[in-house]
């Protein structure tokens, strides 16, 4: 029996901690949030978890690994007590706002053998893989160029946009991280453009909600990114990936899988109208995978050094944007 503690009762440790408890012979022992509310009793009911302070977790020899899906500031500081006591670690994205911080966590952990899975959920979407592999094993031909759509269905609030590090480091983080996992490659060159057009609250935050990013890999091939704060019709994320013999396209998942026809016309279902349902499939499998990583030390598909380059093209697009300029990085390179 393994056993696992959980950080953070809110939406996303909701996730992480039902698929957790419904992993065979895996117990939830522990959920760590400071504040008490109605959904922290619920799921500490549902999991079978006692609520207790972080110092217990880390301080309990039996807990043999940690989910952290806290909010975003107390990341950095988990992540090092978690390498210190020797807890497995999964962690959801970003590290820290702060780059230089997810450099120096990045290397601690790094330093302590500790295995680390970084929550990057798209790489363990059946579809997203099958793409991967069918570009890895050769079957599509080379890689030429990849486009992505990521639309929210609707904007965030501006307390959430004021917390989040922006739209680079909060959403399209994971275009970048999914940009280098199906390049097999670095990013050497970014270069975004962003504006407020859709919501002025987000504006008056300091952020922007609609982008465009065009990233340049180290062999030469192009990604070019399409970012929004907002779907009219619901969660949009999508990805066309052209291969010297074939096109791969992910689609958006309907909500149901029926398409109504009659004398007016064809009517398909909406998409899912958010990322939580929209790779529930991901989180499963993701959760499957820190698990295995614990019992085998199979190496995860995403680790806190895929963290780190993903939001080091994000802090890239952050200074593209603010100077209207392309920026050049490598692994030396930082804002």
């Amino acid at each position: 029996m393994l056993h696992l503690a959980v950080f953070g009762a809110g939406r996303i440790g909701h996730v992480h901690a039902t698929n957790a408890a419904s992993q065979p012979s895996v117990r939830v022992r522990y959920l760590v949030d400071p504040i008490e509310s109605e959904a922290r009793s619920e799921l500490a009911a549902n999991v079978g978890a006692d609520i207790v302070e972080a110092a217990q977790v880390f301080a309990d020899p039996s807990i043999d690994g940690v989910v952290i899906a806290s909010s975003t500031d107390t990341h950095a500081a988990l992540l090092i007590e978690a390498a210190r006591a020797g807890k497995a670690i999964f962690c959801e994205k970003p590290v820290s706002l702060d780059f230089a911080t997810v450099e120096t966590v990045t290397e601690a952990v790094e330093r302590s053998g500790v295995p680390c899975l970084l929550a990057f959920q798209r790489r363990y979407d059946p579809d997203f893989r099958f793409v991967r592999d069918r570009i890895s094993d050769g079957t599509a031909g080379p890689l030429e160029h990849i486009v992505m759509h990521t639309r929210d269905p609707a904007p965030p609030p501006r307390a959430y946009v004021e917390r989040s590090g922006g739209m680079f480091r909060d959403q399209a983080i994971h275009d970048f991280d999914m940009a280098r996992y199906l390049l097999g490659e670095e990013i050497v060159t970014v270069y975004a453009v962003g504006n407020c057009l859709i919501d002025p609250e987000i504006g008056a935050a300091g952020d922007i909600d609609t982008a465009m990013v065009t990233l340049t890999s180290a062999s030469g091939r192009f990604v070019q990114m399409i970012n929004c704060r907002r779907a009219p019709f619901g969660y949009d994320q999508r990805l066309e990936v052209l291969c010297a013999r074939e096109v791969l396209y992910v689609e958006n998942r309907p909500q149901r899988g029926v398409v109504i026809a009659a004398a007016d016309g064809f009517r398909a279902s909406p998409p899912m109208n958010s990322f939580i349902e929209r790779f529930s499939t991901a989180y499963r499998a993701e959760m499957s995978a820190f698990v295995e990583m614990i019992r085998t030390g199979t190496k995860p598909l995403a680790t806190i050094r895929d963290g780190l380059e993903a939001q080091r093209i994000a802090e890239a697009a952050v200074t593209s944007v603010a100077t209207g300029l392309p920026v050049r990085i490598g692994p030396d390179w930082r804002p």
